[in-house]
């Protein structure tokens, strides 16, 4: 049995750790290989009790701790682009899809899960599947069905990308479908019907012109957002189409419910709306509150030497959150290199997150 004992040079140990995760293509529902790596080396390890669900693995201590914190991260990526489909290490930095989101993340993960014997809390490190798909495949929400045992807790830290600081709970989302209704004629006589898509003109203007709420909640400063995401229209290049089709997508701060975010939705564009139109709800998620209170959560924000702030997308603290569970986002890599071509995480950036989140663990 081998135990991977703590490197003179966490940057350099953790950059090739990251760089070994980044390397192996892990799109979501294609996790396996990558769940394959991270289960051997969590099963090398004494003190951890290890469990896989699909391609979710859990490894827990069991220290007889007064209090348990789940640390979590997804093991899926986007998918990979020609510009970033291998791993490169160059300068000091990693690049590749999944380099910050959040294959740094799970590097920091596995590195303390391998090397904290005994930390002041017991410690259940999950890595899962699925997070950047629809919710019903989320492998944290499969958890929770299958194994609920597995994710007891006390709090939890999502290892999500956050620059090494606290980004505290999470905006909501909803995805919407509005389809508005015409009338068909020819495009020689348009007097004669009503155009469809000529009628997303003032919606548009509306989602354009949008300034979303700006609530701060326990000094978090949050920003509500909403964009146009797809347009689908026409019949034919000589019919005035009788149909056309506008799906936005709303981020709303957390000290609302996603019923009361599309009542505001509602409000707003309800003006363009007449009864013949529709309106779809398509997928919501609730959003989280900061929930800094509890000990561990704070003494993380200690460890970092710097305030919270807000998480302004969507994660899984929510699913925890929802769970009775207090959470947090906390991880390696700049959130804004998120899904993009030229994605990296600096080996500073590794050691600096590995070293504050270890402090939080060994001090609660």
């Amino acid at each position: 049995m081998t135990v991977r004992d703590p490197v003179a040079d966490p940057a350099e140990s953790l950059l090739d750790l990251a760089a070994t995760l980044v390397g192996i293509p892990s799109p979501s529902h294609a996790e396996g290989p990558v769940a394959d790596l991270v289960e051997g080396r969590l099963r090398d390890v004494p003190w951890l009790e290890v469990e896989r669900v699909e391609h979710n693995v859990v490894a827990r201590t069991h220290l007889g701790r007064a209090r348990r914190v789940v640390v979590a991260g997804h093991l899926d990526t986007v998918p990979a682009t020609p510009a970033n489909a291998r791993a490169r290490l160059e300068s000091g930095s990693l690049h590749g899809v999944g380099a910050a989101d959040m294959k740094g993340g799970i590097a920091v993960l596995l590195h303390l899960a391998t090397t904290l014997e005994s930390p002041a809390v017991d410690v259940t490190w999950c890595c899962y599947a699925c997070e950047e798909v629809d919710q019903a495949h989320n492998g944290v929400r499969r958890l929770f069905e299958v194994r609920p045992d597995l994710l007891e807790a006390d709090a939890a830290v999502l290892a999500e990308p956050t620059a090494g600081l606290v980004e505290a709970g999470c905006q909501g989302t909803l995805r919407l479908r509005v389809r508005l209704r015409g009338r068909r004629a020819h495009t020689a006589r348009p007097s004669e019907g009503r155009n469809a898509i000529h009628r997303l003109a003032p919606l548009l203007e509306a989602v354009a012109a949008y300034r979303g709420r700006r609530p701060v909640i326990d000094g978090c400063g949050y920003a509500e957002q909403l964009q146009a995401v797809a347009v689908e229209g026409g019949v034919a290049g000589n019919v005035v189409p009788d149909s056309a089709t506008l799906v936005l997508n709303h981020r709303f701060a957390p000290d609302r419910k996603a019923a009361e975010a599309e009542a505001a939705l509602r409000e707003l564009l309800g003006p363009w709306l007449g009864p013949e139109d529709e309106w779809e709800l398509v997928e919501s998620a609730e959003g989280a509150l900061p929930m800094l209170e509890d000990p561990l959560l704070a003494g993380l924000v200690e460890a970092t030497g710097a305030p919270a702030r807000a998480k302004l997308g969507w994660t899984d603290v929510a699913t925890f959150a929802a769970h009775g569970i207090a959470a947090t986002n906390f991880g390696p890599g700049d959130p804004r290199l998120a899904h993009t071509p030229d994605e990296f995480v600096t080996g500073e950036e590794l050691a600096t997150a590995a070293a504050a989140l270890r402090r939080a663990l060994s001090s609660s």
